[in-house]
């Protein structure tokens, strides 16, 4: 049975879909209280270019790429062609101890557009997979060479990187945590880049501000024992808390500091990678070359799974001789069909000039989103290239946030259904202060900004009269 919109109604079972989603499907990071009495699970069931559906006909801007995620758009074909015909020639074979053609040139093709020597691509099945991999790397490197105290991270307050119990330990969100404690011990945490929330003598000079924030990470080193520490995790434009960026020299002083200590630096571009921020690889936009890259998301633009972890030639080494092997992997890691639909997709960003368009667009895109800040209720909007973020505040002066049943009310009582009904797929969150992010497909324009920004306006006015 189909309805008037073209969407199957009941599964292939013949239960009515939205009970089946009731009393099967268990959804990420979600509260079903909400569905327990009969509330209808928002279900998309077609996306072309950066719009979705949903399965009563809905249409809505994808304004967040799935999840960080669809950088080329939705209902690209001949990435659905691919994957059909990689899998009629091979399905599956993993890369252990052999090799398959497509995970071969995806990875000569990583390592070619990463900068300095990261030529070494081991491939994982996600974003949360890549960091840890990259933290077990670490780990096994400093043993090898002779430093085997080195095992303790370094990251950020409020940054994600993952959920499996090594990347959930780098993770500074403690509500994510802590029913899942003990973590993996050794992660300690340093102040992020929200100048928004600096101290008043930092907060109108970003280069004070960056050294600032970088010196941090020293002092941490000093503090834990520099023989004890061996990554320092950040992500390019931390996302959780809402779209930080770096101040300026901040990751200058980071890869300094560094080398000082002869610690790895991991840039966590899970989100910021493959023309997010610009640039293939989001820490050349910020002028800074780490030792390891953890990727995945935009790699296929999510037509299939698939991650990465690349490291320098420094860090292959201890194993390119004698018994030394990495005692790590996944049964999907490298997937044929993922791998194929990888290459397909990195052809799109050069056929159609994708990271161009981005470092082009994206100040106008910012200039839309800044109209905003004529709101009471929006104190800041930051970022960078096509991620951003927007926060709002309870007194615009004071840059006062909201208590925590007042965030609860605004977001979730009123905010997250309010910009899905306007027609908007967004996110609003409260992992920090309270916060809407955006981060589009690539392919958008001023047209498409004006819109998101007309949808925006029209809750954010209505937004504080449902506290």
């Amino acid at each position: 049975m189909t309805t008037e919109h073209g969407t199957t109604s009941r599964t292939a079972r013949g239960t009515d879909l939205q009970q089946a989603a009731r009393d099967h499907l268990w959804m990420h990071f979600t509260r079903h209280s909400v569905y327990e009495e009969g509330g209808h699970v928002p279900t998309i069931v077609r996306g072309e270019g950066h719009k979705i559906w949903d399965d009563t006909g809905r249409e809505y801007i994808d304004g967040l790429a799935g999840l960080f995620v669809v950088q080329v758009g939705h209902g690209r074909t001949e990435l659905a062609e691919t994957a059909l015909k990689q899998a009629e020639k091979l399905a599956f074979f993993p890369i252990w101890s052999y090799a398959h053609p497509a995970a071969i040139e995806l990875a000569e093709r990583l390592a070619a557009g990463a900068p300095g020597d990261l030529n070494r691509v081991f491939f994982t099945t996600g974003g949360g997979e890549a960091v840890e991999s990259a933290w077990k790397l670490a780990k096994q490197y400093f043993k090898l060479t002779g430093k085997p105290k080195k095992h303790k991270v370094i990251s950020r307050s409020i940054a994600y990187h993952g959920t499996p119990h090594g990347a959930l330990s780098i993770t500074g969100l403690p509500p994510l945590k802590e029913d899942f404690e003990p973590l993996v011990p050794g992660a300690h945490k340093v102040s992020n880049t929200n100048i928004y929330r600096a101290s008043e003598d930092l907060r109108d000079d970003p280069k004070a501000f960056g050294r600032w924030a970088a010196d941090r990470i020293a002092e941490a080193i000093e503090f834990e024992g520099p023989d004890t520490v061996a990554a320092v995790f950040l992500e390019p434009v931390q996302n959780a808390g809402g779209c930080f960026p770096p101040p300026p020299g901040y990751f200058e002083r980071v890869r300094e500091i560094c080398d000082e200590y002869d610690v790895l630096l991991v840039s966590d571009e899970v989100i910021c990678a493959f023309g997010r921020i610009g640039s293939m690889f989001a820490c050349e936009d910020f002028g800074y070359t780490p030792d390891i890259i953890t990727c995945a998301k935009g790699m296929t633009s999510g037509y299939s799974p698939i991650g990465a972890m690349i490291a320098s030639d420094r860090l292959f080494e201890p194993y390119k001789s004698g018994t030394n092997s990495f005692a790590h992997g996944y049964t999907f890691g490298g997937h044929p069909v993922s791998a194929a639909v990888a290459l397909a997709n990195l052809d799109i960003f050069e056929r159609e000039g994708l990271n161009a368009h981005v470092k082009e667009n994206a100040p106008a895109f910012r200039r839309t989103l800044e109209r905003l800040l004529d709101l009471p209720i929006v104190g800041d909007v930051r970022g960078e290239g096509y991620f951003y973020g927007i926060e709002l505040v309870k007194d615009k002066a004071t840059r006062e946030t909201f208590n925590a049943a007042e965030s609860e009310s605004m977001l979730r009582g009123y905010l997250s259904k309010a910009l899905f009904d306007a027609g908007l797929y967004c996110r609003a969150d409260d992992r920090g202060d309270p916060v809407v992010q955006l981060a589009p497909p690539l392919t958008i324009g001023q047209a498409e900004f004006d819109d998101i920004e007309q949808r925006l306006r029209t809750v954010l006015t209505e937004a504080p009269n449902h506290l």
